[in-house]
């Protein structure tokens, strides 16, 4: 018998919700449906990033974390294991797609692209503790498109992007908006 975590049964049901179309006729607005996921996308991350990286690397020192983790036998950074989540759901077509993108990015491919990714991580980053929502139109498609602050929540974060030779921004400090999680949905 299959038996799935709390969390990952969420993200089955958001997902399956998304991609039949149910938001709209349950009664569920693509706000919150976005919403919902950034609950579970950013309670996986803080967990992986405070629980595993922060406390094994900066506590503990029993193993670190290195962009070249596997080369190294090191553990994925936090960003690379969240790009890695989500690329495999992409892979299972969830009906949605999310992404870790910053203004300040230390690996150009989460640099933003569109404009709504500009606006919108702009947005995060000058009102602390606020959400962007908007609509976009990508490739003939109309999207709902949510940017979620992504703030240093550990040292790990702030010695990694402050440290990195390719940061090109190294005053970071805990509690910081670093980024932002965008999560996309198709009208």
């Amino acid at each position: 018998m299959i038996r799935f975590a709390p969390i990952q049964t969420a993200l089955v049901s958001l997902a399956w919700l998304c991609a039949c179309g149910a938001p709209a006729a349950s009664g569920v607005s693509p706000q919150k449906m976005a919403d919902a996921l950034h609950v579970v996308l950013e309670s996986d991350r803080t967990v992986y990033t405070r629980n595993v990286v922060n406390r094994l690397q900066n506590q503990e020192k029993v193993i670190k974390a290195s962009e070249y983790w596997k080369d190294d036998k090191a553990l994925p950074l936090p960003a690379q294991m969240f790009r890695m989540g989500a690329e495999m759901a992409a892979e299972k077509n969830p009906g949605f797609t999310y992404g870790l993108l910053s203004l300040w990015p230390v690996n150009k491919q989460n640099a933003p692209v569109t404009d709504t990714e500009r606006e919108g991580l702009d947005y995060v980053a000058k009102n602390v503790g606020s959400n962007f929502y908007a609509e976009e139109t990508l490739g003939g498609q109309q999207y709902f498109t949510a940017i979620y602050p992504d703030t240093a929540i550990s040292d790990a974060c702030v010695s990694c992007h402050n440290d990195h030779k390719d940061s090109p921004r190294t005053d970071f400090k805990l509690g910081d908006v670093m980024g932002g999680v965008v999560v996309r949905i198709p009208l």
